[in-house]
């Protein structure tokens, strides 16, 4: 139906009216809209100036701008307060009386000599670096450069680990480390230790191993291989890849030392001749129960819960988070798991 003059007239006052009682009304206004009658010759008299709206428009907007302004200052007030908060609280620590220690392998290098896990003293023996040629890269990290060489004089393949520039600490940590596990079973096998004679620049040279990348590999294994070989890891019987993990880490566990790094990365597995081998030990550390670790270890999908609360008197409970993430990944071809 069309709208006449008088509706339109009635439809424009009452739009005026909703809107006025949205923001708080002029007295005068509202008991002269509120107890007068209207009728249509006297309309005109009543109807709301279009600049009063507007003003009222415009006080409504600045009082929602100022309500919005303050809940966002306070906003940031309860940002800021947690922020400092979080600053108070610090790094996370165990109750009094509750001390971290592993519930293996914790006494093993507080029994042994200090020759045995005082790396900083160790005196490194360098070998000829012209002894092997490099034939091509297969791998980079943060801290080193990995190729493939030869030994010149047998032509026997090799890994050859070149260093970025760290603390001399760490590079004695790692061949320490590798010196300390060397013949263990499924760890990878140090040769030899060379450098350059004009940069210093040092290299570790490893065993061969042809290893399939694990994201061609892993989905070629069956459910019940994968289940086969998670059972076989919690069994520990047939030597199989599961059990050639968990004896590689075993060992290091026995012999006091966390690796800190386990990943799919770090396993190399040549299926075709069946061998593994847990490699990279730049992030591993030798076990002193109650001592306090740097929680910057691990890689980010494979980090155990204390990495990420900071809680650093972590034992080698953490290598076994690290190997779960792994296996996970693997029953459900999902890399990363998390």
């Amino acid at each position: 139906m069309a709208i006449g003059p008088f509706q339109f007239t009635f439809f424009r006052y009452n739009t005026a009216n909703r809107l006025l009682s949205l923001v708080e009304p002029s007295p005068n206004i509202s008991t002269t809209l509120s107890t007068k009658a209207i009728s249509p010759s006297s309309l005109s008299a009543h109807i709301v100036s279009p600049l009063l709206i507007l003003l009222r428009f415009a006080s409504s907007a600045s009082l929602l701008h100022a309500r919005q302004l303050h809940h966002h200052q306070r906003s940031r007030q309860v940002i800021t307060t947690q922020d400092t908060l979080a600053q108070k609280i610090g790094k996370s620590i165990r109750r009094p009386g509750a001390p971290s220690k592993s519930r293996v392998y914790s006494d093993v290098n507080v029994v042994r000599p200090k020759e045995y896990w005082d790396y900083e003293s160790l005196t490194v023996q360098w070998g000829e670096q012209d002894d092997y040629e490099v034939v091509r890269k297969v791998g980079r990290g943060k801290y080193s450069e990995v190729f493939e060489g030869v030994h010149c004089t047998d032509n026997e393949k090799c890994i050859i680990k070149i260093l970025k520039p760290v603390k001399k600490k760490k590079i004695k940590r790692e061949i320490k480390i590798l010196q300390n596990l060397c013949g263990g079973p499924n760890i990878i096998k140090l040769l030899d230790i060379v450098r350059d004679q004009q940069s210093k620049t040092p290299s570790l040279i490893f065993e061969y191993v042809n290893n399939t990348d694990f994201k061609v590999l892993y989905p070629t294994l069956s459910d019940f291989d994968i289940r086969y070989y998670i059972y076989e890891l919690l069994k520990a019987s047939e030597a199989l890849i599961s059990q050639w993990i968990s004896n590689a880490l075993d060992y290091c566990h026995s012999q006091g030392i966390m690796h800190r790094d386990v990943k799919p990365h770090n396993v190399m597995i040549d299926h075709e001749q069946r061998k593994l081998r847990l490699i990279d030990w730049g992030l591993a550390e030798f076990y002193h129960p109650g001592k306090e670790y740097n929680v910057r270890v691990a890689s980010r999908y494979f980090k155990g819960p204390e990495l990420l609360v900071d809680l650093q008197d972590y034992d080698y409970s953490l290598d076994l988070w690290s190997l779960g993430c792994m296996f996970a990944g693997m029953v459900s071809i999902s890399f990363p798991f998390f």
